[in-house]
């Protein structure tokens, strides 16, 4: 897919009326939210700034497909049907091709914590970030961002630049629960909080809301919010139930035990996916908001076909009316980029430097610390968990490492060409390789089974979403959900491997993420709606990107549309800036 420099699409400035389609002898179209002017002649009903001729349109609802035009004024769908004769100032010929809502990605790294001014997020000068190409080049018209409980601090400020500068797609705004935990109780976080702090928090949170924030995200497998109980959470959870808000959850686990936990250092039961389900679920019983629980998955060997316990969970919930939902990437490896580390991180750490510059390498602590027969049998304990966790020998592959030959080879078969045990290669590979990197090159692991992936992707409560963040050649490795996530559910999970339907491949990332998120404007191609628009070829869309060349766009997008602008227009990112802050409006339409 190829870029030009950036150029507006120029439209005209006419607007809708209530006589349209009497106009063009079609059904009563939908009422603008925008309102309407005096009608118009029926010769300047019938021309359009865009027109979409001749489309298999998948609405997004999950029905099958129709053909239809689609007659786009002023950045809405003016007309859905037969527009024969219409004229436009600018025509799609849209035969032998699929039409379907712009994708949301519900859980989105497109800007998170911290400055985001200098790193690889929306907000930021350059055009090459700020448009998003890797985003909006694979369909995506509207992203939710400040995932994981970060979020810059105010919203206001973040929303503010997100305006003044211009965006790709269009942005919803949420606010960090370990931002205001951490604003709250400062580095005295390891621990609950008082009623007095929760309090606090809660204000904080409305603040944020006020401010255009559209829920609470949290990452409770993180810090600060490792520490949070459930009490803290469901009371700044409660806070959305004004505002309509929306709660978001990296669970506690995402399989037998959470990633900062090792059998050496930990003791006691540590919580489990099915815990961290029921957590989620009972907040969304408490408060009666919206709960989503975020890149859901079954991470581990131990843990492979726990999916069904955790749908089975959902989906009783649900029957019982909690408003819970779920959002899943369509990858069976997680962590944005590959660098797996199978030796615990207290083994290659040096707690004596002052700072970074004064730190030992991380192999030659391992290598003191192997000398002492209680500490290398607890690290060699420690790498084993891990390599469970990771996926097994077999599925933790080198990507990077001093000894080439090693480069694409399974640690299995690294360690059987070895003749060792694999526990003893990750050792070897850290030793023998860069000394100053930690794990001594880099290796991805490919932690869950792709039967749990499909048994996710099938049901109807779980929304695609990518886990990913802005991407540009250039950047270093990164997960390929940066570059293929929408595409790759209908390719691989929908046409090849047939767990679900393309129609509900294509409700996953449209009409039901929008629906969890509150948008009654949006994830559906219907008059009225703001016309955010893919235009693909179903014989030709897919995800490029590798592990090995993660920077690389999908193929069969034609066009893509964000409120009627063209952001991929005939396969190429123009670069442009049609996107908005799609902030909150108190006491809106309820989402479901």
């Amino acid at each position: 897919m190829l870029m030009r420099n950036p150029r507006l699409f120029a439209g005209s400035a006419r607007t809708a009326s209530l006589t349209l389609a009497a106009a063009l002898g079609l059904s009563a179209a939908l009422s603008s939210p925008t309102g309407f002017n005096a009608p118009l002649s029926a010769q300047d009903a019938r021309h359009f700034d865009l027109l979409v001729r001749g489309g298999r349109v998948l609405d997004g609802t999950g029905n099958p497909w129709f053909r239809a035009d689609i007659g786009v004024r002023e950045g809405r769908i003016a007309v859905l049907g037969d527009l024969a004769g219409a004229t436009a100032d600018r025509v799609i010929d849209a035969s032998g091709r699929y039409v379907s809502p712009g994708f949301i990605d519900i859980h989105s790294h497109a800007d998170d914590g911290g400055s985001g001014r200098s790193g690889r997020s929306i907000r930021n000068d350059s055009t090459h970030r700020k448009s998003a190409p890797n985003v909006v080049s694979q369909g995506v018209t509207t992203v939710v961002v400040n995932q994981d409980g970060r979020s810059p601090w105010p919203v206001a400020d973040q929303r503010a630049t997100l305006e003044r500068q211009g965006v790709g797609p269009n942005v919803m705004l949420m606010v960090g629960h370990g931002t205001v935990r951490e604003r709250v109780m400062g580095y005295d976080y390891l621990r609950p909080s008082t009623a007095e702090e929760t309090a606090r928090m809660a204000a904080l949170v409305r603040q944020a809301l006020e401010e255009g924030a559209v829920g609470l995200s949290a990452g409770l497998e993180y810090a600060p919010g490792r520490w949070s109980t459930t009490d803290e959470v469901a009371a700044l959870a409660a806070e959305l139930v004004p505002y309509d808000g929306v709660y978001i959850s990296h669970e506690r686990a995402e399989g037998a035990d959470p990633m900062w936990y090792l059998p050496s250092q930990h003791e006691g039961r540590p919580p489990t996916l099915q815990d961290a389900v029921m957590e989620t679920i009972e907040i969304g019983r408490r408060t009666g908001v919206r709960v989503v629980a975020s890149h859901i998955k079954a991470k581990g060997v131990a843990y492979w076909g726990s999916s069904a316990s955790a749908i089975q969970l959902i989906q009783r919930a649900r029957d019982e009316g909690v408003r819970v939902w779920a959002d899943q990437y369509p990858y069976p490896t997680s962590g944005s980029d590959g660098n797996t580390v199978l030796v615990p991180r207290w083994a290659l750490s040096d707690p004596d430097a002052d700072s970074p510059r004064d730190r030992r390498p991380p192999a030659d602590m391992l290598e003191m610390r192997l000398q002492d027969p209680e500490t290398a049998a607890r690290i060699r304990t420690d790498i084993l968990h891990e390599i469970g966790r990771r996926g097994g020998t077999d599925r933790v592959v080198i990507f990077d490492h001093p000894i080439t030959d090693y480069v694409g080879m399974n640690l299995q078969e690294v360690a059987d060409l070895r003749g060792e045990d694999p526990v003893e290669t990750a050792i070897a590979l850290q030793m023998e390789g860069d000394r100053d990197r930690r794990g001594g090159g880099r290796m991805r692991g490919f932690s869950m089974s792709e039967i749990d992936v499909e048994n996710y992707a099938a049901q109807p409560w779980v929304a695609t979403a990518s886990d990913g963040g802005i991407g540009w050649p250039g950047d270093g490795p990164v997960h390929p959900r940066f570059y293929g996530t929408f595409p790759r559910k209908i390719r691989h999970y929908a046409l090849t491997v047939g767990a679900l339907s393309l129609e509900s491949a294509i409700r996953a990332q449209t009409s039901l993420p929008a629906l969890i998120m509150g948008l009654a404007d949006r994830g559906e191609i219907r008059e009225g709606n703001w016309a955010d628009l893919v235009v693909f070829d179903l014989e030709t869309i897919a995800d490029q990107a590798t592990f090995v060349d993660p920077h690389q766009h999908s193929t069969g997008i034609d066009h893509v549309l964000i409120n009627g602008e063209f952001v991929v227009e005939d396969g190429e990112i123009l670069l442009t800036l049609p996107g908005k802050v799609l902030a909150s409006r108190r006491g809106g339409r309820p989402a479901a």
